[in-house]
């Protein structure tokens, strides 16, 4: 086997060369601890992270004093989410999120509930939106935070996040929003879109694993997660990963050049393999909004067969994708994304996430769809539900 198609970019991308290179002059050369900053080794790695810091910030349109590094995108969920409970329990105990969210944000909400907070899970339609109004009817005087995902790293549905926080704000209620997945494919603006707290992921932009950041808008009263030290301005404790951090910094400069090409790019070359599996495989289901989804995401359910086994033939000609969050791959549940759509348990169970890259060619999408064309072929005339 010599082909190689790696298609599950949500999953984790490949770190870029820039980044690498950027990298690794801060793991021999400039190693200095940040914190001791009276020395120029200390100095330049203090340098290096406010740089990293003032380039993430501007690409969302916030202050770098508003952005606060972490290990990644589940610490800062639990942060954005704990934080602003504990820190608000006297205002109120309900907190607004959805049934499709990550499951750092929904058992985050689990864990909170033990402590006496309430957790209300919004619905969504078949396309994986939420309902405004419901959103509107949910609020109670108690309500002090409203958590919704961006853009859901299954089925890639994207929120309409703008109108969001313009609910939360009209009703002085903290807006958090995971954009792991939305970061580096949709244009975000934290103050045109009224987002109070954001969390982010380097691995999900061509960056290393292990670093994240979350955005706190000034003002906003939040509860320390992590306790030590007076790293990240007293936020968040904790020698700082220097290398990620400088890592973190190249990717988010590499993916805002060129942007609005990049973004095309990808949703050409998506467009394309959701309209030849379409118009090759019967009896299919697009998972997500057909528009309103991140460019570079395909999810597909394939009735009478099982994800699972589509995975393993996939992966015998080289082709590397997804039955879903990669969080919850060794799972056997069926997705709770998908069930929250509406979908019966066993469409569900027959589910692929393809999630491209700019790496990714009209020839490896024209390998995938012969190659999924014969392996659902071959598992529907095996399978007993295919009658």
């Amino acid at each position: 086997m010599s082909r190689k198609i790696y298609l599950d970019n949500a999953a984790t991308t490949k770190v870029r060369k820039e980044v690498i290179d950027e990298m690794r002059n801060y793991f021999d050369e400039m190693y200095g601890n940040p914190s001791s900053a009276i020395y120029e080794l200390g100095r330049r790695s203090k340098e290096a992270i406010e740089n990293a810091r003032t380039t993430v910030a501007k690409f969302i349109n916030a202050d770098e004093k508003e952005l606060y590094f972490t290990a990644g995108g589940t610490e800062s969920d639990n942060w954005a989410i704990k934080g602003v409970a504990f820190a608000n329990k006297e205002k109120g105990n309900h907190i607004i999120t959805t049934k499709i969210e990550h499951h750092a944000v929904l058992h985050t909400c689990e864990y909170l509930e033990k402590f006496g907070f309430e957790t209300t899970y919004l619905d969504v339609d078949k396309y994986g939106m939420i309902n405004l109004e419901q959103l509107k009817n949910s609020i109670r005087p108690e309500t002090i935070l409203i958590s919704v995902m961006y853009a859901n790293n299954e089925i890639g549905t994207i929120q309409p996040i703008e109108q969001i926080g313009e609910i939360a704000k009209e009703h002085g209620i903290i807006f958090h929003t995971d954009a792991v997945q939305a970061l580096g494919g949709v244009r975000i603006d934290v103050k045109k879109q009224h987002i109070d707290l954001m969390s982010m992921s380097a691995h999900k932009v061509g960056g290393p694993k292990g670093i994240g950041a979350m955005y706190i808008r000034k003002g906003v009263k939040i509860d320390n997660f992590i306790h030590g030290g007076g790293q990240e301005r007293g936020k968040r404790a904790g020698t700082e990963g220097v290398q990620n951090i400088v890592g973190f910094g190249k990717a988010v400069e590499l993916a805002g050049k060129n942007f609005d090409e990049h973004v095309e790019k990808l949703t050409a070359v998506r467009n394309k393999l959701i309209e030849e599996i379409k118009a090759n495989i019967p009896d299919v289901v697009l998972n997500g909004h057909p528009t309103m989804r991140l460019p570079n995401n395909v999810n597909f359910s394939y009735k009478y067969v099982e994800g699972e086994s589509i995975l393993l033939l996939l992966d015998m000609e080289g082709i590397s994708a997804s039955s879903g969050s990669a969080c919850t791959s060794g799972s056997l549940d069926p997705s709770h994304v998908l069930l929250a759509t509406g979908l019966d348990h066993g469409t569900a169970h027959g589910s692929i996430r393809f999630t491209i890259s700019e790496e990714t060619t009209e020839e490896d999408i024209d390998f995938v769809i012969e190659t999924m064309k014969n392996i659902i072929v071959k598992l529907r005339a095996i399978s007993p539900l295919n009658k």
